[in-house]
């Protein structure tokens, strides 16, 4: 089976043959796949729109039906230049212009590496591969957008369009990427958590500065709820630690001066006493606050594994232009944790965290996932990476050894570690498939030694304890994001903001629909009346719209017997409950967390 990346490549190569057939003037620089498509990047007087697609649609449709060979050639550095100084490059043959960008590209690659060519019917580009044997390969394909992106990314390069779109093996599977599309659309955190009014930004208070209104503090207060009852159940301790510190901490930690630049500007202050001047950093991250705490006491063998948890709130200075939502922000509230341990404790320890995970994804609904296992690269010790190559390798090992005799699916990518060891990216899906980086499980080899931690080992002797961060529900910020577009605002009962609205059919009704608002409010059961005069239909509707999980209908029938008629989000009507089976079953809902 062809690998989606290697037909969507090839449906670039398609569009540029495209471009040139009606604009043969066309300049090209770079057509890489992406994750759900490609884009290729052109230089073209004529500006490219969505008006334009379909005429483009269907010179590639014409070459994709043609059944082009893709070919594969090697070619010396010499031939590429003189094809690139001829226009040939990313061309349909000699032209009167060079293929500029094509001979940029030529003069950055290394000495040693090879260079090749590939053609399909009078096309030919300067590429490394791989593509389809033929045209027709490709199966689907459409385009979907047109954008500006500067060349290499340098605003000071000109400005190209960006011609997106898309391609897969069969109609039927370019069809129902687009219905994802387009239920992603309605899912998308930010449309719905203004209409379900959980959150909002403001100017005044800054960018990537969320604040919650009420109904989107429910779920960061349940979300809390959850973490807390199992981390005390895990032998976890909370701590709380302050939102800024002086610079010689984040020094310490060494986080200064490599994490500069995502940090808030340092705060220079003079102190009332002495006049000294000293340098404060808003919080970018927990863990040196952490090892102060761990360090603040004597600690013994006995006293391991120590688990310092807090839903610690940091500041990073994201730059504006990644800000999206609540999935890039500039203050995030982590469900951050750190363990300290023995070597002996660290396989039992980093499972119980990983099976901490196992936990959530089933609370919450999460069948597919995959942890991301980084590893360090040796050539680049004492740069990007701690130096010392045994603590590495042993850690390492570790790691993967607890992965795979707990059977977890994961992928091992080099080069990716944390710069004090190896580190685990949780990947989640949500309903529709969408990708989310949640969590992450990291090993620290190196920083508890900076502070100076130790512990007396069983021998009198002191030792300098590993430690484990973890943040198994990452940020509540990302987190929700998450959860808004994985149930479309269709929250779990435990979760939901309103879990129940009781609507009276008259005002009549009124005193009895209010007597079991607070029947349910009085063992925490988030309900409210609707007690205004509109007809139950109405109320109704307004209610599914809010994404409300129980409407309880009220007459004066149900008042009389002690009933009431229950209406779920899911099943529609069902029937009539007397309050206490209503409320048994709703009980049961909410302590079970279930789905």
């Amino acid at each position: 089976m062809t690998e989606p990346e290697t037909l969507r490549h090839s449906c670039a190569h398609v569009l540029a043959n495209a471009i040139l057939v009606i604009w043969p003037e066309a300049q090209f620089a770079a057509g890489p796949p992406t994750s759900n498509g490609f884009y290729y990047d052109v230089d073209l007087p004529h500006r490219i729109t969505p008006e334009d697609f379909e005429r483009l649609e269907k010179e590639m449709l014409a070459i994709v039906q043609a059944a082009q060979p893709f070919e594969r050639e090697v070619i010396s550095r010499e031939k590429a230049l003189e094809m690139g100084r001829s226009g040939e490059l990313a061309g349909l043959g000699v032209r009167s212009l060079p293929s500029h960008f094509k001979l940029d590209i030529i003069e950055r690659i290394p000495a040693h590496e090879e260079i090749t060519l590939y053609r399909n019917g009078s096309f030919t580009d300067l590429c490394a591969g791989p593509h389809v044997a033929k045209t027709s390969n490709i199966g689907a394909f459409r385009l979907t957008h047109v954008a500006s992106a500067y060349y290499k990314g340098d605003e000071n390069n000109p400005q190209l369009q960006r011609i997106y779109g898309t391609a897969f093996a069969t109609q039927e599977e370019l069809e129902e990427h687009f219905k994802m599309l387009d239920e992603a659309k309605k899912r998308d955190h930010r449309k719905l958590g203004k209409e379900l009014e959980l959150f909002t930004f403001d100017e005044d208070v800054g960018p990537g500065l969320p604040l919650w209104l009420p109904k989107g503090t429910v779920l960061i207060e349940e979300l809390e709820k959850l973490a807390k009852e199992t981390e005390f159940q895990a032998g976890y301790e909370r701590v709380k630690t302050p939102h800024i510190a002086r610079e010689q901490l984040y020094k310490t930690s060494g986080h200064l001066p490599y994490y500069a630049e995502s940090m808030f500007p340092p705060m220079e202050l003079e102190e009332e006493h002495g006049g000294d001047k000293n340098i404060y950093y808003l919080k970018a991250m927990n863990c040196p606050h952490h090892h102060k705490l761990f360090g603040a006491l004597p600690r013994s063998y006995r006293d391991l594994p120590i688990r310092f948890a807090e839903y610690g709130t940091c500041y990073r200075y994201e730059q504006s232009g990644e800000l999206l939502g609540l999935m890039r922000v500039r203050a995030m509230q982590m469900n951050d944790a750190h363990i300290y341990c023995t070597e002996e404790q660290f396989a039992q320890e980093f499972q119980a965290v990983n099976e901490m995970y196992l936990k959530y994804f089933d609370i919450f609904g999460i069948t597919r996932y995959q942890m991301r296992f980084s590893t360090h690269d040796p050539a680049k010790l004492g740069q990007k990476f701690v130096d010392d190559p045994e603590l590495w390798k042993k850690t390492e090992k570790r790691v993967r050894d607890v992965l795979v005799s707990s059977g977890i699916n994961f992928v091992e990518i080099p080069n990716e570690a944390a710069f004090y060891g190896p580190k685990i990216d949780v990947q989640v899906w949500s309903a529709i498939g969408r990708e989310f980086t949640l969590a992450t499980n990291q090993v620290d080899f190196a920083v508890p030694a900076r502070f100076g931690l130790v512990y007396t080992n069983s021998e009198n002797k002191k030792e300098t304890p590993l430690c484990i961060h973890r943040a198994p529900l990452g940020t509540h910020e990302r987190f929700i994001g998450f959860l808004i577009e994985h149930y479309a605002g269709n929250f779990p009962v435990w979760l939901a903001p309103e879990q129940v609205r009781v609507m009276p059919i008259s005002d009549k009704i009124r005193n009895y629909a209010e007597t079991i608002v607070s029947e349910l409010r009085s063992f925490g059961v988030r309900a409210t009346a609707d007690l205004s005069s509109e007809k139950v239909g109405a109320k109704i509707r307004l209610a599914q719209l809010e994404k409300v999980p129980y409407m309880v209908i009220v007459g004066g029938r149900e008042e009389t017997a002690g009933q009431l008629s229950l209406r779920s989000r899911h099943l529609g009507d069902e029937g009539t409950f007397t309050k206490e089976s209503f409320y048994e079953r709703l009980k049961k809902e909410i302590e079970q967390r279930l789905s």
